[in-house]
């Protein structure tokens, strides 16, 4: 399978099975595309037609040009197999019962009332609750109990709104790093916060100890003011802004990121970027809200071309912005050419329900925390481990290939079939397919492939 666009100044051919990226020229990209429905008689003086009034494009050319072609499927590069199906429910099977990351909800609440909350302001679905130090220590031997031989385990402090247990979370990275020699482990903290809570104390022991901080913030204070307000319906953006540069600017601007979400209210949201931007964040993300049907805040059909575009205008900014000396990260155009995920990780995703799970503030397990408060994705607990089986075996044969809508998909093994949540929740099955943001994301790939072969490349067209 290929898939071939244009953009940015470039012929971009994808082989999507053996993971090869071509930047070519106007006649490679013709042949490959003509390559294999017709004969190389056809597809020779076909070509030689198009191009008869290019005096730089000759017959011989176009023969030497397909030939060229030829040796790339031959060699593998073009025109690959998908060798990968048999292997799908195989690789996931070699990890079964191997926990590699726990998100935990430490705080069943949030000093914030955003409208769009996938959490209910924190809640889930169910009452307001924090998380104790002892059920938190319990989750960690859990963790370490159930990662097998793996060495580096990840814990994601998360809520509603994490800070405001903030000593429960002091004590479990105390915990951790107490048992990290015996146990031959090694703990990656990650804090995700709205900020309204950050002070000197809270910036210090983020350096110290958290990995990564995830920092909630929209982007421009009249989109960020619009839905991320406290209960009396105050906006946050003057109080959070100054707390967030404060601690990016403590981290040497490093192992951060700004995230956003985008919505019916801003699908221009090239702006929000550009404004987080100017307040000195480069680490960012913007992601698309996935609301219930008829949520104000969903985004429609007529918000998709606007978001097409803004993603393309976003891989020039970055491509205009290399060239000034003044970079800067968007998560969903990171891409490695040269090598990338795995091919577990490719067919697999994330691994949501086996090898990650969240925790609620009373011990219960969940595929991940977009599941938590959803009684019929509840797994077991920390102290009995997983008692629901047959939703576990669910979600280990969730993979690219068990979604059927998928196969002829030439993202797929970039998607990796995508988010069982958010397929859950558009469609009512985790193997379903959410088919605006598969939209969406082709989108975001191309972009970030040509942001890639841009860069490789340089001016070099």
């Amino acid at each position: 399978m290929i898939h071939q666009y244009k953009l940015g100044g470039y012929n971009i051919v994808l082989d999507i099975c053996s993971g090869s990226v071509h930047a070519v020229d106007e006649v490679a990209y013709d042949i490959i595309g003509m390559f294999e429905n017709c004969p190389r008689e056809d597809i020779v003086a076909t070509l030689t037609d198009k191009y008869s009034d290019r005096d730089d494009i000759t017959p011989n050319d176009i023969e030497e040009c397909y030939d060229q072609v030829l040796a790339l499927k031959e060699s593998g590069k073009l025109f690959a197999p998908d060798t990968f199906r048999p292997m799908a429910g195989q690789l996931k099977a070699k990890t079964s019962g191997v926990i590699k990351a726990l998100c935990i909800h430490i705080a069943h609440t949030c000093n914030l009332n955003c409208s769009y909350c996938f959490a209910s302001q924190g809640k889930y679905h169910g009452d307001r609750a924090m998380m104790s130090f002892e059920v938190g220590k319990r989750a960690l031997d859990f963790l370490v109990e159930n990662s097998g031989t793996r060495r580096n385990l990840e814990v994601d402090f998360f809520g509603g709104e994490p800070l405001m247990n903030f000593d429960v979370v002091k004590q479990m990275v105390a915990y951790a790093r107490s048992i990290e020699k015996e146990k031959g482990k090694n703990f990656r903290f990650t804090l995700t916060t709205n900020g309204m809570l950050i002070d000197d104390d809270v910036i210090d022991f983020a350096n110290k100890e958290m990995s990564n901080v995830v920092l909630s913030l929209d982007g421009r204070k009249e989109i960020h003011d619009r839905y991320r307000v406290d209960y009396a319906g105050n906006g946050s953006w003057d109080r959070i802004v100054p707390k967030f540069q404060k601690l990016v600017e403590s981290r040497q601007g490093k192992n951060y990121y700004m995230r956003g979400t985008f919505t019916h209210a801003n699908p221009d949201f090239l702006k929000d970027i550009e404004k987080m931007l100017e307040l000195g964040f480069d680490e960012l993300s913007m992601e698309p809200v996935v609301s219930a049907p008829g949520d104000p805040e969903e985004l429609t059909a007529e918000d998709m071309p606007i978001v097409m575009e803004q993603y393309e205008k976003l891989a020039e900014l970055m491509l205009r912005r290399d060239k000034e000396g003044k970079p800067f990260t968007f998560y969903h155009y990171m891409i490695d050419l040269t090598g990338g995920p795995c091919i577990y990780k490719r067919i697999s995703g994330c691994g949501s329900g086996t090898e990650y799970m969240a925790v609620t503030p009373w011990g219960d397990l969940y595929p991940c925390h977009q599941f938590v408060g959803e009684e019929k994705f509840r797994l077991g607990d920390i102290y009995q481990g997983v008692t629901n089986a047959d939703t576990q075996s669910e979600f280990a044969k969730c993979n690219v290939y068990a979604r059927e809508e998928c196969h002829d998909c030439w993202a797929k093994l970039y998607c990796s079939g995508g988010c069982a949540a958010n397929a859950y929740h558009s469609t009512g099955s985790i193997t379903g397919v959410y088919k605006y943001g598969c939209e969406l994301f082709r989108k975001r790939m191309e972009c970030a492939i040509m942001v890639a072969i841009a860069r490789a490349f340089g001016d070099n067209k």
